[in-house]
C-alpha cells in the first residue's frame, strides 16, 4: 500500500443535505432519528464507489427521508474523528420536490420537519448545529 492509499483508507467520505420545505409558518428543515445511535441528525451517508458527492447527498436524503429533492447551493461540511479514521461530510441545501409518507427502517425510524431554531436545538451533534447556525434559511430561499 502506498502512503497515498494508506491516507485515503482512513478518510470516510460522506454527503448529505439540509432538506428544506416551505410551510405556512416559514421554512422547515428535515431531521432524522437514527435508532442505532439514538440521535437526531441531518440526513447523510457514505459516498459509494464511483458516485459523486452531490449524487450521494441526493441519494442519502431520499433513502433516509423518503423525499425527492432538488440540489441547491453547497451548505458546508463537517469533519470529525471516527475511531482511527477521519470522516468528512459535505452538505448541500436541498429543495423538497416530492414528499412521500415516511417509512421507518433500520437506519432511520423518525422524520421531523422543524423551523431552523427548533432543528438546531434538537440536533445531537455540535458540528451539525454549528453548520445550521452558520447558514440561514434565507440561503435556502435564495437558491
Amino acid at each position: 500500500m502506498t502512503p497515498d492509499e494508506a491516507t485515503e483508507s482512513r478518510i470516510i467520505q460522506a454527503a448529505g443535505g439540509l432538506l428544506w420545505r416551505q410551510s405556512a409558518q416559514g421554512p422547515e428543515l428535515a431531521l432524522v432519528h437514527r435508532p442505532r445511535y439514538d440521535d437526531w441528525t441531518l440526513p447523510k451517508g457514505k459516498v459509494d464507489d464511483g458516485e459523486s458527492w452531490p449524487a450521494a447527498a441526493l441519494r442519502e436524503v431520499a433513502e433516509e427521508t423518503g423525499c425527492q429533492a432538488r440540489l441547491g447551493a453547497f451548505a458546508g461540511c463537517a469533519c470529525y474523528s471516527l475511531g482511527d479514521a477521519a470522516k468528512i461530510v459535505l452538505f448541500w441545501h436541498m429543495h423538497l420536490v416530492e414528499q412521500h409518507p415516511f417509512v421507518p427502517n433500520d437506519e432511520t425510524d423518525a422524520l421531523r420537519w422543524l423551523p431552523p431554531a427548533a432543528a438546531a436545538a434538537l440536533l445531537s451533534y455540535d458540528n451539525e448545529r454549528t453548520l445550521l447556525n452558520k447558514v440561514a434559511a434565507t440561503d435556502y430561499l435564495e437558491n
